[in-house]
């Protein structure tokens, strides 16, 4: 990297946007996608992270659609693609877009896959499949969704950095020790729009019910201090207000600013709306627009 060449911190910025919505590829839907990828651009948000497991084929319209913005999976699970696949989709989808295409990985869940081993072994072979490919995947371009020690230890070494999910501020300060200063902290976080308290911790709770099923997103909780109680019936309220911001973009933008304090180059955020998760919530990323500090 030339010294005139941009760091991956500076190229993301402090804000990007986490949608599973935005990897859907039915013919009906591309435009509209397009369009919002095309805003979200235009917004100043750093990157884009789509999530739902998609592939890297997935990125490439909205990196079509977009002129600065990074598209990022987050995160393409390494169960579903083989490495020497993902290596050359990735050459392609990076030269295609001038550089703008970063490779989010991980493990996924025991549960949504039959192919589930020891999680670590297969994250570490995976890499090294990536760096012996024709065309390697450069450590400096892929960032794993880790929780734990042993894969913020493999962000550390072996990618730029980590992008976890379902995380709070005391686990974006820990992981920030753990990676040391160097290497990119990009947590996700979970926002609902809504000035009703008690409907918005409703609505957290409602989407907060299926993670609490699976044992890597719950054996963290519990790591961090949690009790098996706060994880019944979709989650405490001291759980739900711990990985949700809750309210009006001014106090989504206070959340933001506890992870970014804690350790966070960069937050990932999800809105998450009560009347379903199959439109995506362009309203509300324009509001949190004029809220946060965008470059």
């Amino acid at each position: 990297m030339s010294a005139d060449t941009p760091t991956l911190k500076a190229t993301l910025g402090a804000f990007g946007v986490w949608s599973a919505v935005l990897k859907a590829d039915e013919p009906g839907r591309r435009a509209e996608i397009a369009d919002a990828a095309a805003e979200l651009d235009e917004l100043g948000y750093g990157a884009i992270w789509l999530g739902g497991s998609p592939g890297v084929e997935q990125a490439v319209p909205l990196l079509d659609a977009t002129r600065r913005i990074t598209v990022a999976t987050g995160i393409l699970s390494i169960w579903l693609h083989s490495a020497e696949d993902v290596a050359a989709r990735y050459a392609d989808a990076d030269e295609s877009s001038g550089g703008r295409f970063l490779l989010g990985l991980g493990v996924s869940h025991g549960a949504l896959t039959d192919r589930y081993r020891k999680p670590y072994s297969a994250m570490r072979d995976y890499l090294t499949a990536l760096d012996d490919a024709p065309r390697p995947v450069p450590a400096e371009r892929r960032v794993l969704a880790a929780l734990g020690p042993k894969m913020l230890e493999l962000s550390r070494d072996r990618a730029a950095g980590a992008h976890p999910y379902l995380v709070t501020a005391e686990h974006t300060a820990h992981a920030r020790a753990t990676l040391g200063e160097e290497a990119l902290l990009a947590p996700e976080l979970k926002a609902v729009l809504d000035p009703d308290p008690t409907r918005a911790l409703a609505t957290a709770r409602a989407f907060l019910a299926r993670y609490l099923a699976l044992p890597n997103y719950t054996n963290n909780l519990l790591r961090l201090g949690f009790a098996e109680e706060d994880l019944a019936g979709g989650g405490s309220d001291r759980l739900v207000h711990a990985l949700f911001a809750l309210g009006e973009p001014a106090t989504v933008r206070a959340r933001t600013e506890e992870f970014l304090a804690a350790g966070a180059d960069h937050v990932a955020l999800q809105v998450v709306a009560g009347d379903g998760h199959e439109k995506f919530p362009l309203d509300a990323y324009r509001a949190l627009a004029e809220a946060l500090p965008l470059k």
